[in-house]
């Protein structure tokens, strides 16, 4: 297949934060500091990006506060050309750094909001104090003037939240909300039983969403990632495994998307060895499941090979065992039964603990 350039770079400063939350993306095996790619490496990583046709730039983590140098970084992406976007919990942000960032031509927050209330925020963070130091950040972004977009992560324990995580969006003053039911991958594939959203949750929340774009329009736009386990058909992963964006880790891991290390059969090029266009184009991890020609059936001869790609590549590894499956999420997929069972009996675990994040 003709491969396009990648569009957007998910850059993981570090595995660090504050924050433990249990659905964290993060592999449950995670970067120490000492692993992590330095100012320099970075630097060099964000012009090879620029180079190879990267627009949009991502900096997350972890939480990336957590790097001293991360206004050095923004510095640094900027003198590449590149759109820059700060993905954090607020925690490791003061007002100075953030006029800092400001002056540095970072171009927008991503905030992210674990509940609506302090009790909720900081029970699912597990970090005290940290929905009150998170409305403190928000504010101070609006006084500076940075776009921002809430994130907004909803699962069992906080769905009945949607509403007002919908207000809070339009009292900071945000652009855009993502409204992103969790994704079972990382820690959260650990905490299924404490997280999975009941069906009636599920169609709730599309409701909800769907009456609010109307009502919204204009206002604030609204990102929905619904509940997979209870659709149909699955999302189209990443826009298509190595079509539209790439993934580096602290310790210069170049991965396709944020959970591909869960995949064991494949094997990633570091940006110390290898030149990132190399990676992009001729890397065995990114050309593994591009395209169709991987797939077998019943994605081989399905009208909507090109419109989801078979869905989730990690998925159908955490769930079937195979990569290479269909993502069981799909009605078309023989494993898609067992799924739905599956689904309802995590959603029954109403006492289940939360096993939080650990620290690398």
């Amino acid at each position: 297949m003709s491969v396009p350039p990648p569009i957007a770079m998910l850059a993981e400063l570090t595995h660090r934060c504050p924050l433990a939350c249990p659905y964290c993306s993060n592999p449950v095996e995670m970067t120490r500091q000492d692993q992590e790619l330095s100012t320099e490496a970075w630097a060099r990583v964000f012009r090879e990006a620029a180079e190879l046709g990267v627009l949009q730039l991502h900096l997350s983590g972890g939480e990336p506060a957590s790097r001293r140098d991360l206004t050095e970084l923004v510095t640094a992406a900027r003198e590449a050309g590149l759109y820059t976007n700060l993905i954090t919990s607020g925690i490791g942000l003061s007002q100075r750094r953030l006029a800092d960032l400001d002056a540095a031509g970072l171009d927008h927050i991503q905030l992210s909001l674990q509940g609506t209330t302090p009790e909720m925020a900081d029970e699912i963070g597990g970090y005290k104090g940290g929905f009150a130091r998170k409305m403190q950040v928000a504010q101070w972004i609006g006084e500076i003037g940075f776009p921002l977009t809430l994130n907004a992560v909803l699962h069992r324990r906080n769905l009945h939240q949607l509403p007002r995580a919908l207000e809070i969006a339009q009292e900071m003053g945000a652009r855009r909300i993502e409204v992103a039911t969790v994704q079972f991958h990382g820690w959260a594939l650990r905490n299924r039983d404490a997280l999975m959203p009941t069906r009636t949750q599920a169609a709730e929340a599309t409701r909800i969403v769907t009456e609010a774009r109307t009502a919204l329009k204009g206002a604030l736009v609204i990102d929905y990632v619904p509940a997979d386990y209870h659709e149909d058909y699955p999302k189209r992963c990443m826009g298509g495994w190595g079509t539209s964006g790439l993934n580096v880790m602290p310790n210069g891991k170049v991965l396709p998307c944020h959970a591909a290390e869960s995949i064991p059969h494949l094997t990633f090029d570091r940006v110390q060895d290898r030149n990132l266009h190399d990676i992009w184009y001729k890397g065995d991890a990114f050309n593994a499941y591009r395209g169709t020609d991987w797939m077998a059936e019943p994605c081989r001869s399905c009208d909507r090979k090109t419109v989801d790609f078979g869905g989730c590549r990690c998925q159908a590894m955490a769930i079937v065992g195979d990569a290479a499956a269909t993502d069981p999420v799909c009605i078309k997929s023989p494993h898609q039964g067992a799924l739905q069972v599956q689904a309802d009996t995590h959603a029954a675990q109403d006492d289940a603990p939360l096993v939080y994040r650990t620290a690398p």
